[in-house]
């Protein structure tokens, strides 16, 4: 057994990252339901970009009816992606800060990765980053995190997978300081050649309301609708240049 050993977010776990969570995640369907979503108001949008596009795995999907770019700020996770979508161009960047001088049709930022921006100004800014990388007619598509008032203090969980080669577990905590949670993960990962290895992630993410969010739209020119179900039970906004 490997002894266990402190990382932030993703620097281990983005190996095993499809393993855990693809289970839960329908890709396909949610990147259909993404589809319909864009065509009702876009039926012409060819081109898309995904914001914190981790290993690919929505992108791999969407690929099939649009020409799309991937941008996330960990190296671990583009690697991911690189092997699963060698033909896409995945560029790492901040998504609270970030030019890629073009535009694109769709803007998606999904499962939950706007978790990852701290303060009420990063929000604004990767919003701001979001509207500036959308064509005219475009949509702006948000999965958010869960909202303060839908958290549950001194919750814990168990999630596990397993493939013929891996058997990965992760037990989960958290701590809430103001609208700041640190989710502490480990993990457990066991290999067909007898390996067991265990590691520890620190993930610091943000809580943020439906009206700071839509607030956040607005201010940026954005006319925003919330779906407080969504693709997975989290709420979804659907966004475009107001008219």
């Amino acid at each position: 057994m490997t002894g266990a050993g402190w990382y932030g977010a993703y620097e281990r776990s983005a190996e095993i990252y499809d393993v855990l969570y693809s289970p839960m995640v329908d890709y396909r369907a949610n990147a259909e339901r993404i589809r319909q979503l864009v065509a009702e108001r876009n039926p012409a949008a060819a081109t898309l970009l995904e914001v914190a596009c981790g290993t690919g795995a929505y992108l791999e999907p969407l690929a099939a009816h649009y020409d799309v770019t991937g941008l996330d700020l960990s190296p671990a996770m583009l690697a991911r992606a690189r092997s699963r979508l060698p033909n896409v161009e995945l560029i790492e960047g901040d998504m609270s800060d970030f030019d890629l001088a073009a535009t694109f049709d769709v803007v998606v930022c999904l499962f939950s990765s706007i978790a990852y921006i701290q303060t009420r100004a990063a929000l604004r800014s990767t919003i701001a980053c979001f509207a500036r990388h959308l064509a005219p007619g475009g949509v702006a598509i948000l999965e958010p995190w869960y909202p303060p008032d839908r958290w549950q203090e001194g919750y814990v969980a168990t999630l596990s997978a397993r493939t013929d080669e891996i058997a990965v577990s992760r037990a989960s905590t958290s701590r809430r300081e103001g609208q700041l949670v640190t989710m502490t993960f480990a993990f457990a990962v066991a290999h067909s050649n007898g390996e067991v290895e265990t590691f520890v992630e620190e993930h610091i993410t943000g809580q943020f309301t439906v009206e700071e969010h839509l607030e956040a739209f607005a201010a940026t020119g954005l006319s925003a609708e919330y779906d407080p179900d969504g693709l997975i039970g989290r709420g979804l906004y659907v966004a475009a240049h107001a008219q």
